[in-house]
């Protein structure tokens, strides 16, 4: 059995400095899951969304749907 890796990407908008999140969607068929980390500690944790997730929020981003506290 092999263990498919994360790939591991930033957006193409993202050019701010470095304040980042990473993805790795390519664990979405596979593993119903969306990794995400913090682009500056790539040795640290990794958030996983389930796919639905990860989905509803790329929504809310792209539709401005989302409330800052």
């Amino acid at each position: 059995m092999t263990t498919e890796s994360p790939r591991w990407f930033t957006s193409s908008y993202s050019n701010n400095g470095g304040t980042c999140v990473e993805v790795a969607t390519n664990l979405a068929a596979a593993h119903g899951t969306v990794p995400v980390r913090d682009s500056k500690n790539a040795d640290g944790p990794a958030l996983d969304l389930s796919t639905s997730a990860f989905a509803a929020f790329v929504a809310a981003v792209k539709g401005d749907g989302l409330e800052l506290a």
